[in-house]
């Protein structure tokens, strides 16, 4: 049986280069559209956050589970978070992102855990969706963004 070491998380005592007030502002005065699923910005640390998206039967597909659509800009708007509390950039835009569904996700909540992974002018991070309930992720996203220099 081969064992398989355990990756542990990047530390860093940077602080976020953003808070959750100032995100929220971030949001209502830059993307509005943000506000169109309802999604609760929890926690932002440097290169991290979690994020909410709270339970909606318009968010329903066939069967009771939360459309893909709606896990999609889930995990878009807390790697968005991610990545400005990592960069300062609000500029930063999705260059790619590529969605693993794992199981069909429980009508309810569902949690975004986003993380960096690099950073630089192609920023790298993850996310992983979960019930609110508890249980095994419901997908897992990969995804990149274009970040612009910050202006001098």
């Amino acid at each position: 049986m081969s064992k398989v070491a355990a990756v542990a998380a990047p530390t860093s005592a940077a602080p976020s280069l953003i808070s959750v007030a100032e995100f929220r502002t971030l949001l209502d005065r830059l993307h509005p559209f943000a506000a169109v699923l309802g999604i609760e910005v929890q926690d932002i640390a440097h290169g991290q956050a979690t994020l909410r998206l709270p339970p909606n039967p318009a968010n329903q597909r066939l069967g009771g589970i939360v459309a893909g659509p709606m896990l999609m800009g889930l995990a878009d708007l807390a790697l968005y978070a991610a990545v400005v509390s990592a960069t300062g950039v609000p500029e930063a835009v999705t260059a790619s992102l590529t969605i693993h569904f794992l199981r069909g996700a429980p009508a309810g909540g569902i949690i975004a855990r986003a993380k960096i992974l690099k950073t630089g002018r192609m920023t790298a991070g993850e996310v992983l969706l979960l019930p609110e309930a508890g249980g095994d992720p419901v997908a897992q996203v990969m995804s990149t963004w274009s970040v612009p220099r910050k202006a001098s």
